[in-house]
Formats: structure tokens, C-alpha cells, sequence
């Protein structure tokens, strides 16, 4: 998701931040944000989610495992993150956390799941519904697709994932619980969504929640949010 940070050597007065304990859990890194200043959340949780890298809602703080690795500078900048007491200072807390370069690698042994058989006749409508609406909204520049239903998503509404190296082409999943709960339109809206990830990753862009995500939703006319707020 983030781009590469360039190494830059470290001035004499900056060591103490970049030789940082190595930290092993979410534990870990917990304490050592608390000892940065981190007051308003009580919990930390790691993710392996390569869209989202640091989160936060309510009292619970999600950060990418490959955080663990990052000097107190980055961290600290986490902490700015969460607790910034104005736009500015969050907004260069972010760009902190865009520079350093984090490893989103899918593991080896993770292997995509397939349409259901039952839901294949869904999976080709959205997938109807995505060259839909790569004419009309990306004027057909994007790449055509198959779209997934998954019946392993529970919290997530729909997901993009960019191609491997191994050689899995890219695709967007649609929850089948999602198509389920909150109708047709609910899953169009994710779908685009999701495409506007693909429009992202098709231009070397960052695949995220940020300035360049939000104004391409608002130009196709959906939600710049991350999430959606539906009845469960």
C-alpha cells in the first residue's frame, strides 16, 4: 500500500530513535506506543491488510505487523496519528507513516478460494455489472475482470487484491453474506468501490482510503469513506 521510504543516514541525535527495541506482538508494540504518548485507546491489534495500515474506532487501535520493524520516529508518528490535536499535525503524522516501507507480501501458502458453484450465476452478474460500469464511469480503461463471491467474508463488504507474483491475476470479491443482508445496490456500490482500487493499483497509485481515492469516488458519485454504514 505505502511507497518506499529512501534511507537516509542518520544524524548523531536521531539514534536513539532508530535503534529501537525489535518488538515481537501486539503487546509489544502497545507498551512501547503508550510509552510514545498513546493515551486514548486501550487496545492494539495487528493486521496483515494491505490496504489498510493503521486504524482506529472507539478504543481499539489496528496497525500492520510490519510496524513491528519501524524505528520510534515512524512510531511515534502513529501515536501523532491518533492523538493529533489538529489536522495538520495528523496530516504529516500520515505522510510519516506513507514513507515507510512496509512488506505487504501474501503468504506463499495462502491460496485463493474459489466461486461456489451456487453463487456462480451471482458472480457472473457482477461481473456483467463491472464492464457496466467500467464503460460508464473509467471510460473502459480498466482492466476487465472476474469478480468472486466469497462466502469466507464476514466483517469485509467486498475486497480488490492486485496481482502475485505467482502469478494470480487481479480480482475483486464481493461477500455473499453482504449480498445476503443488505441487497443488490448495497453490493453495486461495494463493487465500485473495489474498482476504484483497481483503477489505484492499474496506475501505480497507492491502493488506500486517501486524497486519491476519495476524489475518484466522489467523481463516480459513491461514498469516499472506507466503510459503509448498512443494517446488519
Amino acid at each position: 500500500m505505502f511507497r518506499s521510504l529512501k534511507r537516509e543516514s542518520a544524524h548523531a541525535s536521531q539514534l536513539t530513535l532508530v535503534l529501537s527495541v525489535s518488538l515481537r506482538s501486539a503487546d509489544d508494540l502497545f507498551r512501547r506506543l503508550r510509552a510514545l504518548g498513546l493515551r486514548r485507546i486501550s487496545q492494539c491489534r495487528l493486521t496483515r491488510n494491505r490496504n489498510v495500515m493503521v486504524s482506529f474506532g472507539a478504543d481499539e487501535l489496528r496497525v500492520h505487523e510490519g510496524y513491528l520493524s519501524a524505528p520510534d520516529e515512524v512510531l511515534l508518528a502513529i501515536v501523532r496519528f491518533v492523538e493529533g490535536a489538529t489536522r495538520n499535525e495528523r496530516i504529516r503524522a500520515r505522510r510519516r507513516l506513507l514513507e515507510f516501507p512496509v512488506e505487504t507480501r501474501t503468504p506463499a501458502t495462502r491460496r485463493r478460494s474459489g466461486t461456489h458453484p451456487d453463487d456462480q450465476r451471482l458472480a457472473e452478474r457482477l461481473t456483467g455489472w463491472h464492464a457496466q460500469y467500467n464503460s460508464r464511469h473509467f471510460g473502459g480503461n480498466l482492466r476487465s475482470l472476474d469478480v468472486r463471491v466469497s462466502r469466507r467474508m464476514r466483517a469485509r463488504l467486498g475486497h480488490y487484491t492486485a496481482a502475485t507474483k505467482a502469478g494470480d491475476p487481479p480480482e475483486i470479491a464481493i461477500s455473499r453474506r453482504h449480498l445476503r443482508n443488505h441487497g443488490w445496490e448495497e453490493a453495486l456500490h461495494t463493487l465500485l468501490h473495489e474498482m476504484v482500487h483497481q483503477w489505484q493499483d492499474e496506475r501505480g497509485l497507492a491502493i488506500d482510503h486517501g486524497t486519491t481515492f476519495r476524489a475518484k469516488a466522489r467523481e463516480i458519485g459513491i461514498s469516499p469513506y472506507a466503510r459503509r454504514t448498512v443494517a446488519a
